[in-house]
């Protein structure tokens, strides 16, 4: 998980994060019928809600072509906005996990998350255009771009 604890290091706002309670987590799961990978659950479970505002200055800066997270949603509004997201014209089946400055989210397909695994793809939601795009093959992997950045 060093990819995950060098995210955190490198991108999380200086605010206080609370890791979340694994009973909190396993009720979410139970409300959505589905696992959340484990990458997943080890950020939140550790770190909790990651705020990131910088990763917009530095991808702006080095002007690369990757969609930037700020924020890490809650349990609370990952399944209220899943839901009112399809509502509102993305395709079924997803499930919110973060979000860019811009009202475009990253989530995990649901039929990926029907079982336990420890990581899956993650895929970007453009709100302007209702479309759903792999962002990245696992969960890791999307961090690690991101980590890459610092290295620029």
């Amino acid at each position: 998980m060093k990819t995950i604890d060098l995210f955190v290091e490198h991108w999380a706002s200086k605010h206080v994060m609370t890791p979340i309670d694994s009973q909190d987590i396993i009720e979410l799961e139970t409300k959505l019928n589905a696992s959340l990978p484990e990458s997943y659950k080890y950020l939140i479970s550790t770190y909790g809600l990651v705020h990131t505002p910088n990763v917009l200055t530095r991808i702006c800066d080095l002007g690369v072509d990757i969609s930037e997270v700020q924020d890490f949603l809650s349990l609370e509004d990952i399944y209220s906005l899943s839901k009112l997201y399809e509502m509102s014209g993305m395709p079924k089946g997803h499930i919110l996990f973060a979000s860019d400055c811009k009202g475009n989210m990253f989530c995990f397909k649901f039929e990926d998350c029907v079982n336990e695994t420890k990581d899956v793809p993650v895929w970007f939601y453009n709100h302007g255009l209702c479309t759903v795009n792999k962002a990245s093959n696992s969960f890791s992997d999307w961090l690690e771009q991101f980590n890459a950045l610092e290295n620029s």
